[in-house]
Parts: structure tokens; sequence; C-alpha cells
């Protein structure tokens, strides 16, 4: 069997991680502007510049079209659309979004829009960021400039990209923007916050959208799967999934649980019933960013999946197609929506070789196993609506810097050149067959 008919095949990015002009027609510093340094990211590296998608980005338009992309989620900074605490809205920042819409819908690909992914803007964050609860205000404030500009034309929207992130990596373990690392009460605190601010802009979406939203947001899966060998079983993974007293801000439900289900888990006691109302806004689909196992070290998994050699990305991932499969499964089963992946891809040693081509056989063997992973969750009645590949270009990958190449086109670094690498050729067969070359 084949995808549905409508499905969306994609690619995504960020608009930290892509655009650059970090500084330009009007835009402010936000966190990871800031706060980066030469210990923070590899290399000394900052996504000031990145890969100038903010001047270059009718070219990555024309690209898309040519891998035949149906679909393109994107973000917006929220530094370049009120870079200011006085709440103006800058109107050279939000042209710059609508014309990328436009030129995505005239090119007949639907614009998925994420509201945030990860780029606080420096006056928020110094007035307190997400441990401030007006931050809720400032939000949503935002939330309704980005709608009022683009809702003509974008459909989908995504509040949040993954909040198990940008709080655990970036508040608990302190090695993202803003770096740091507060107490189990503040993680609380921000917890509550950004979940408030879910909720109103999911309201304030549906109050001022200008045709009917297709809402979500897009957490990391925080996926455990069963093992072939039986060590671990079906119960064991769903169980250890969904467990967020072990895992608290990883884990899938400690998000998920009060934003789709109106339930807080037992350790979330600091979320009201009132708190509940708010969060718990009615979504159109689930989606979630996935690309290996949540906890490969869990002892379960020793000689099953987690042994020398196992095959791994070369940022050290555990290449493992089965687990977009379960987690389709999973998230269906405990949530009842229907399924998109908006986030799953591969980090690769890519160059470009004498021909002046980029020649990734790894990339297009992970497509294949991954999608005929997700496309059997469809076969089984999981109502599966689309895929966005992770990235579609290259891109500054937070501390990481550039070293991991994710995308379908390379990026030169030093010229902006970009090029279509082999796999995008065999994802442009995969679209045009809607999943029919993978059975």
């Amino acid at each position: 069997m084949s995808f549905k008919k409508d499905f969306l095949w994609g690619a995504a990015t960020a608009a930290h991680q892509v655009e650059g002009a970090y500084l330009e027609d009007g835009k402010t510093l936000n966190v990871w502007d800031a706060l980066v340094n030469d210990k923070r990211v590899k290399n000394g590296e900052n996504g000031k510049v990145a890969c100038d998608h903010y001047h270059r980005f009718r070219e990555d338009v024309a690209l898309m079209k040519e891998i035949g992309l149906n679909s393109y989620r994107f973000s917006v900074s929220w530094a370049r659309i009120i870079p200011n605490a006085d709440g103006k809205i800058n109107e050279k920042g939000v042209r710059f979004y609508k014309d990328l819409v436009t030129e995505l819908v005239n090119a007949g690909i639907e614009p998925l829009c994420t509201l945030y992914h990860w780029d606080m803007p420096m006056w928020a964050y110094e007035r307190g960021g997400w441990k401030n609860p007006e931050v809720v205000k400032y939000f949503s404030d935002y939330t309704e400039a980005v709608v009022d500009a683009l809702s003509d034309k974008v459909k989908y929207w995504f509040t949040f990209n993954e909040p198990q992130c940008f709080v655990g990596c970036g508040h608990v373990d302190g090695f993202h923007a803003p770096f740091e690392k507060v107490t189990a009460y503040e993680t609380e605190i921000i917890t509550r916050n950004v979940m408030l601010s879910h909720g109103s802009a999911v309201k304030i979406i549906r109050k001022y959208a200008k045709q009917t939203p297709y809402i979500g947001f897009a957490p990391t899966a925080s996926l455990n799967m069963p093992t072939k060998d039986g060590s671990v079983t079906e119960e064991d993974a769903y169980e250890f999934t969904f467990d967020a007293k072990r895992f608290s801000v990883s884990s899938a439900a400690w998000w998920a649980d009060p934003i789709v289900l109106g339930k807080r888990p037992d350790n979330m006691g600091f979320l009201s019933d009132d708190d509940l109302k708010e969060i718990c806004q009615p979504l159109d689909f689930y989606a979630f960013n996935i690309y290996t196992l949540f906890y490969p070290e869990w002892e379960k998994y020793d000689g099953a999946m987690n042994y020398a050699g196992a095959p791994k990305t070369s940022n050290g991932w555990l290449i493992v197609p089965d687990c977009i499969y379960w987690a389709a499964k999973f998230f269906y089963k405990r949530y009842g929506l229907p399924i998109l992946c908006s986030e799953n891809g591969i980090a690769n040693a890519d160059f470009v070789m004498s021909d002046g081509k980029v020649h990734d056989p790894q990339r297009a063997e992970y497509l294949k196993a991954y999608l005929s992973a997700l496309l059997k969750a469809s076969d089984e009645g999981v109502p599966v609506i689309g895929y966005q590949y992770w990235s579609l270009i290259d891109n500054f990958e937070w501390s990481a810097g550039y070293d991991p190449r994710f995308g379908l086109v390379y990026v030169d670094y030093k010229t902006q050149k970009r090029t279509i690498k082999d796999s995008a050729y065999y994802y442009k067969k995969i679209i045009e067959s809607n999943g029919d070359i993978l059975i």
C-alpha cells in the first residue's frame, strides 16, 4: 500500500539554524546570538550567517520544488517579528515571512509554520524568560502578530518544537542556550509557563486565523521500543516511553499528557486544575520528532541494539528504523490523533566529490528504511498524515556547530553554494510514488 493521497511530503528547518541576517532589517539578538561563545559551540561557530536563507529563500524554495516536496516546515524568529520589549511589530521582519510563504504557495508547497524553535529574544530572556509568568503574554502577542500576518496562506501550525530539548538542554542540563542549570522548582515554573503559552497560542490561532487552522506541537518522541529477542516487551517499551516520573521533562508524557489529554502525571502536582483547562486545547494532529531510541543505554538494550559496532550516524546516534513505527503506534494509541512525523533524518559525513556531486547512499538507505517502517504503521491503521525530513539543507546544528550534515541539500558555508544530494533525488522518487516504491 501507499500513504494517503494528500500526504504531506516535506522537509524542515528552523529560523536560527538557516536564516542568518542576525541583525538585519530590525531583528535583535536572541539567546543563541547573544550567549554563544567559543566554549559553548563546537569550533566556536555561531548562527549569525548560517545558510543565509534570509537572502536566498527563493533559491531554496526552487530547490524544494526540484526535489518534489509538497510541504515545508519552517519556524519564525520571534526576535525578527517583535524585536523589543515595547511589543511593536517589525514590519520588515513580517515582510520576509510573508514573501516566504507566498513563494511557497506559488510553488505548490504547503507552508507548515512553527512559532518557536528555541530562539527566545534577549529582551524576553532578560525579563526572566520562561521563568517569568509574563512570558505567556509576550508569547501570545507574538503569536497574534504571526497569525495576523501569515494565516491567509498558512493552515498548519506548530506552537513549540521539542520542549523537552529547549527546557531540558537549555535550562536543566545547560548545554544549549541560555546555558542554565536551574533547580527542580524552577523547572516546574518553566514547564508551566511553556504549557500555558502553548494553550494561549492555540486559542489565538483558532480565534484569528483567516482560514480553518490545523494545529499541533512538535515534541521529541522520547521513545523506547520492544526488541526482537524479547528482552524488552511491547508493554515494557510503552510504559518506559510514557514514564514521566523517571524522566520528567525528557519524557513524552510530561508534555503531551497535560497538553493533549488534560491530565497530569503524578509528579506534576504543580499544575492546577485551572491550569489544565488553559493548557489542554483541542489539537488536530499529534506530531513527533524522532531519530533514534530515547534511552539507548537502558540495560535491557545491551546486546539487542546498543552493541559494539551497531550502525550509527556520523554524530553517534543509533540507526533504528523501527523506532518510527513504534512511535506512530504508541502515540496514536495514547493520544488518538492523526500522526505527523515532523522531524526525522540522518547526519552524514557528506562532501562534494570530484564529479561535483554529493553521493550519499547511506541517507537514501536511511530514508528507505525509516519510511518503510512508517508506511507499515499506516498500513496497520495508524492515520499518518505527513513526514518532514530533517533537514532541507545542511545547517547550524546548535552546540554541534556545522559539522553534522543532515541536509538533502549540501551547503558550502564559504560560498553558500547549494548542491542537491543523491538522496534528495531518491526521496523525490518516493514522493512521486507516494511511497509505493518502498514496498
